[in-house]
């Protein structure tokens, strides 16, 4: 567990938000204007044990975002534009919503030795994207070198200065967990009460002081439910500032970065030099604040603990050209006699 973090909270936790899409579904679906939601409180100032309600139910939720051919974010779709399969075999939505909801999210940092010339430019971009998220996120902020640090005060902080202190946590020396920075994020993100969960993970090489295997990581990632996006700043700097990725090792390091992205639903990205990292924290900020939330029953209610493959297509009207989907590839059906679901995927 990370430094602040001594609890377990209920695993059904995440169920509060969805709970009020089951709600308002109907609404939607028959295009009628849904009841407006209750007032959030500001970001870091609720307990998530205020929220736990306790619904066994076998929803699985993706968050998805829609690009066209090329590369154009697509915002005005309906639920009628998608389909869905898991394992080959098509899924009836239950729920369908186009909203910026707010995030639990976990900004995770490489601070070891290789990033201390980095950290003042990656800081900066960090707050901006903070800034240019919704400002009912709930945010903690994750330094890790050989080990892993969560320097936010409390679970998460409750204003810009206690991120920007956060940030400036630097202690940029020995070796990089990242493997066991991420994982230890994940399992912090269960502390929150927003359903939505995001980790973005900025690092500049490849593993090396982990006690978690990728295979665990990829696993629990997988069960978590969150979208993870990456940064990475790969290789060595060469004049003008372009970052090359020339040994096998930052190869290897940027191939666990996609995969993490991609089987998540995220987006990794490698940008050329330390001023473009700035606007890929704002394009990934835009990113989460205009995801479709899909949300079905799966047709097999077997509770065997295997993995499901999932699939969402997605075609424009009235052209109905293909659309590039970018959301989670699968997750782990639950085991029966287990409290747990398939959209909470613990």
């Amino acid at each position: 567990m990370l430094r602040h973090s001594s609890q377990k909270l209920d695993k059904n936790i995440r169920w509060l938000a969805m709970f009020a899409f089951l709600i308002i579904a109907p609404a939607l679906l028959d295009g009628q204007e849904p009841p407006p939601p209750p007032a959030q409180a500001p970001a870091g100032q609720l307990k998530s044990r205020e929220y736990t309600i306790n619904v066994d139910v076998n929803l699985v939720v993706l968050h998805a975002t829609v690009l066209d051919k090329k590369g154009r974010m697509i915002n005005d779709l309906r639920q009628d534009n998608f389909r869905v399969y898991e394992d080959g075999v098509p899924q009836k939505l239950s729920v369908f919503s186009h909203a910026d909801i707010p995030v639990t999210m976990g900004i995770v940092i490489d601070d070891s030795g290789s990033m201390r010339d980095k950290r003042s430019a990656v800081n900066a971009a960090a707050l901006t994207f903070v800034k240019t998220s919704n400002p009912q996120d709930q945010v903690f902020v994750v330094n890790f070198n050989d080990v892993y640090y969560l320097d936010t005060p409390g679970d998460f902080a409750s204003n810009i200065e206690e991120l920007k202190s956060a940030l400036d946590k630097i202690d940029s020396r020995g070796g990089t967990a990242l493997y066991d920075a991420v994982y230890a994020s994940l399992d912090h993100l269960k502390l929150g009460n927003r359903d939505k969960k995001v980790v973005l993970v900025v690092t500049d090489g490849e593993d090396n002081a982990s006690r978690y295997a990728l295979e665990e990581l990829t696993r629990y990632a997988q069960k978590s439910n969150a979208v993870i996006y990456t940064i990475g700043l790969l290789g060595g700097e060469e004049p003008g500032g372009l970052f090359k990725i020339k040994r096998s090792g930052t190869r290897r390091a940027a191939k666990v970065l996609e995969k993490l992205a991609e089987i998540t639903g995220g987006q990794a990205y490698f940008p050329k030099s330390l001023d473009e990292v700035e606007s890929t924290c704002v394009q990934i900020a835009r990113d989460i604040r205009n995801q479709y939330t899909l949300a079905y029953y799966p047709t097999n209610t077997r509770k065997d603990g295997t993995y499901r493959a999932v699939r969402v297509d997605a075609t424009s009207s009235p052209s109905r050209d293909r659309l590039q989907v970018r959301t989670r590839t699968g997750y782990y059906a639950p085991k029966a006699g287990s409290p747990t679901t398939a959209a909470s995927g613990k």
